[in-house]
């Protein structure tokens, strides 16, 4: 075979590789976009066409429905409470574990996840059993006016457990790739630890951090298998927006019930473009 044939064999083979590479492309790109389209973008759509159905009046008209507002503010006050104190204890297990060598960081660290291995409802039923009329917990709030199950505390209490693995876990990998050295030189040179955290360690973990707030603040926002169980549905007081929607959708009030399911879109789409910014931020940044 002389060097003519050899160099003909050769882009021959190229040509069908790249051929064979276009052609794979554009399959699992065909295969991506129309499941986007299918289980995503068109729920989404949907969404939005039927909550504006019947118009923009009776759209508002929901939305400063007494009830819906009493809902909208009581799954803002939950996030509010749930998130900040998963912010504390994210930030603190994180250092903890990617800084520090500890008798039981194994068994920490596997219990940061339990969360995810947990049904939400199960976590609910879990509450209940602990605060209920028969709970453990039952003869030492007797005496008190303090309620936790079919109140605020309650639906608090399960929104931290469902979304508290998100700040710790966004967080572990990128404190212990970046090591400690950074914060041993600081310690050196006579900075206290609250000075290295400040200065040192925060600055190195903000994109992280910021990344995982905004996760945790969605999912806290949009849980609904645990706050279902311990909210005890009542109405104007103990049902955040996820059960306010499904109590209008059961009442067959299809257009209230998509309107206020909107919001939780509107959050959605408002969550993915955050976390747009911040990758995008954070690829710059690194």
């Amino acid at each position: 075979m002389n060097s003519s044939q050899q160099v003909n064999i050769s882009k021959a083979s190229s040509h069908s590789a790249i051929s064979e590479g276009k052609l794979t492309r554009w399959l699992l790109s065909t295969i991506a976009l129309s499941f986007l389209i299918l289980f995503l973008l068109l729920p989404l759509f949907t969404v939005f066409a039927e909550a504006l159905r019947n118009g923009w009046q009776t759209y508002g008209k929901a939305l400063s429905d007494a009830d819906g507002l009493a809902a909208i503010k009581l799954t803002i006050i939950a996030s509010a409470i749930a998130v900040p104190l998963n912010l504390i204890f994210g930030v603190a297990a994180a250092w903890s574990i990617a800084k520090f060598e500890f008798r039981g960081k194994v068994l920490l660290s596997s219990l940061i996840d339990l969360p995810f291995s947990v049904s939400p409802v199960v976590t609910g039923l879990i509450f209940v059993l602990m605060f209920g009329a028969s709970g453990w917990a039952a003869p030492l709030l007797d005496n008190t006016d303090i309620h936790i199950l079919f109140a605020l505390p309650g639906i608090v209490l399960v929104s931290i457990f469902v979304t508290f693995p998100f700040i710790a876990r966004e967080l572990i990998p990128l404190m212990q790739e970046q090591g400690s050295d950074e914060e041993q030189a600081a310690l050196s040179l006579g900075a206290n630890g609250w000075q290295t955290f400040w200065h040192v360690t925060l600055p190195n973990i903000r994109w992280g951090l910021l990344y995982g707030v905004l996760l945790c603040n969605a999912r806290a926002m949009g849980e609904f298998g645990a706050v279902s169980v311990v909210s005890g549905h009542i109405r104007g007081e103990t049902n955040t927006l996820p059960l306010h929607v499904e109590i209008l959708y059961n009442e067959y009030n299809f257009a209230a019930a998509f309107a206020m399911a909107s919001i939780l879109a509107c959050l959605a789409l408002v969550t993915l473009a955050i976390k747009a910014v911040l990758e995008k931020t954070h690829g710059l940044k690194h």
